[in-house]
């Protein structure tokens, strides 16, 4: 297999295969109930930050599904390893290790867990700036979904939301908790910055506390940047000076307009982007 022209290779059942294979039966659990978690991490420029991290909590979605990994964290973050090492040097990669249930009633069974590890060509998206709306669907509560976990599940609001602000013209939606509350994205944190500070929703169980968000946080801190946890309005993010997202796909973006209101890339959003490439460079290998 060239690896010059490898675009997809996924880890499933102690082998490696490339394109896009069929995993789940007509009536496996996950198909039709929905027992599925995944991760996303990357590797790019040589670097996987946070890789370790990344893998811990995708056995740990998989236990708070009712899930149970057949691989531990340093066993799936070896396997990743290898397969990066089977791309070219400077491949920009979406790793996802995906585990899913194949037996249950409702309930998922445990011992039924079943793991794919998929590294695809994926590059990062440019810090170009994104439109932004609110959305009119909201994250769920921890009692009304499984909102301590990277569930499958979890997406088709995401999914909702996305679809929602491109049709209005945007590029992502701005998601409430059901208290009316700023939440994050639909696929990332969501960060503002105001008199100086960098300010982002507290986590109070409606959305993951997101490991790229934690990093920001703490590379933000160290550099003597004011760094708060707060709950915020949507009045608070259309008055911010900035706004910029924090997640794994794109790491940290920068937000240029926020429905009718423009907005300029600004100094908090450069540090904190220039602060995790350094970090990704000096810690990650």
């Amino acid at each position: 297999m060239g690896s010059s022209k490898i675009e997809a290779l996924h880890f499933i059942d102690g082998t490696w295969i490339g394109g896009n294979p069929p995993l789940m039966r007509a009536f496996d659990h996950a198909t039709w109930l929905g027992g599925g978690v995944f991760d996303g991490a990357r590797a790019f420029e040589g670097v996987t930050p946070d890789l370790d991290l990344h893998c811990a909590r995708a056995v740990r979605s998989a236990r708070n599904m009712g899930l149970k990994s057949p691989l531990s964290a340093g066993e799936i973050e070896e396997i990743v390893r290898d397969g990066i090492g089977q791309f070219p040097k400077d491949a920009q990669l979406y790793i996802r290790p995906f585990l899913w249930s194949t037996e249950g009633w409702m309930a998922p069974d445990p011992a039924s867990t079943r793991i794919c590890i998929s590294l695809t060509v994926t590059p990062l998206p440019e810090p170009k700036g994104t439109k932004v709306c609110l959305s009119r669907f909201r994250r769920p509560s921890a009692e009304t979904a499984p909102t301590d976990a990277k569930a499958v599940c979890l997406y088709a609001q995401a999914g909702r939301a996305s679809g929602e602000a491109h049709e209005r013209g945007f590029d992502d939606g701005i998601m409430l908790d059901p208290l009316g509350n700023v939440a994050e994205f639909s696929t990332a944190n969501l960060w503002i910055a105001k008199d100086g500070a960098a300010i982002t929703p507290v986590p109070n169980g409606t959305f993951l506390n997101g490991l790229t968000r934690q990093r920001v946080m703490q590379l933000l801190g160290k550099a003597g940047v004011p760094v708060h946890e707060r709950t915020l309005s949507f009045e608070d993010v259309k008055t911010a000076d900035e706004v910029f997202s924090t997640g794994n796909f794109g790491k940290v973006m920068p937000m240029v307009q926020v429905e009718d209101r423009r907005l300029e890339i600004g100094p908090t959003f450069r540090q904190a982007r220039q602060l995790y490439w350094e970090f990704a460079h000096t810690a990650n290998r």
